[in-house]
Formats: structure tokens, sequence, C-alpha cells
């Protein structure tokens, strides 16, 4: 009996210490999104790309401070899958938000020159990231979340090729 008063004893400080709600998921919002250089395939500039620089603010609707280990995401134009992004140790603050910059190079392949050379000419296409992350619990370790949609959206830009 005295074995069992001594362990509830010990367990009570920590029961409030125990979470009453569930954690929530993070949000990832484009703030903009710029293709900033497009090398075609077949250019004698060396291998075809895409740079874009991607402006995301990371939120957090929880009580707690996030450590975000790792975010990983692919990048989608007009339904098809041009590259990936990932964006490591982002840390956002409880109830807040943290703002990120991706400059990201993605290679251009025949298949994704389309895409991007739309962009290119300043026409309207629909983009989506499609990803998780994994969260830095501390001492639990590392937990991963997804995949799921990250953003999605609309993007049009000032043409950045003449043609």
């Amino acid at each position: 009996m005295r074995r069992n008063v001594i362990l509830w004893l010990t367990l009570l400080p920590l029961s409030a210490c125990a979470p009453t709600q569930v954690l929530q998921v993070p949000t990832v919002d484009v703030q903009s999104v710029r293709l900033t250089r497009l090398s075609l395939p077949g250019g004698l500039g060396g291998a075809p790309v895409a740079d874009l620089t991607l402006n995301l603010r990371v939120g957090n609707p929880n009580a707690i401070g996030l450590r975000m280990a790792d975010i990983a995401s692919d990048v989608i134009i007009d339904g098809k899958k041009v590259g990936r992004v990932n964006l490591p140790n982002v840390n956002v603050p409880a109830r807040g938000s943290a703002d990120q910059v991706a400059n990201v190079s993605i290679p251009v392949t025949l298949d994704t020159a389309g895409a991007f050379l739309k962009v290119a000419r300043g026409q309207l296409v629909t983009y989506r990231l499609d990803g998780g992350f994994t969260a830095d619990f501390g001492p639990l370790g590392l937990q991963h979340f997804g995949p799921f949609t990250l953003a999605q959206g609309q993007w049009k830009q000032n043409p950045v090729l003449p043609f």
C-alpha cells in the first residue's frame, strides 16, 4: 500500500505537464513565388535549370514553440511535378509565425519545360506544394507528419522571356 501511495505522489506532478489538447498542424503559406532565371534544354549554357525564390510563412497555432527539423515538398505546376524544395531547421514561436526564403534551382526537362515556359511568358499557372515536415521533440525524438498539401494557389508574374 505504501508503495502505491509513493508511486501516486510521484506521478501526480507529472500529470499536470500532460497536454490537454492535441497539437495542431503548422500552416505553410506562400507569400510570393518568383521565377528568377530559366535556361532551356538544348542551350549551350550548361544544364537547363529554373531558379525559383519562394517566400513562405510558417505558422504555429500551438501554445508551445515548434522546431521543425525539415520541411520537404514537391513543387507541382499545373498538375505536373517539376521539382522539390527542402527547408531545414525552421523554428516557429508559440502562436506565431516564421518567414522563410527558399531559393531553389530545379532541373528543367523536356517534360517540365512547358510549365516553366508558361510562367516565364507571364501566363497564369496553378501550383501546389505537396509534402510534409519532421518535428523535433527533443528527448522524445523526431516525428514525421504528412504527406499532405502544404500550400496551393495561382501564380502569375511579369514575363522574363521576350517571346
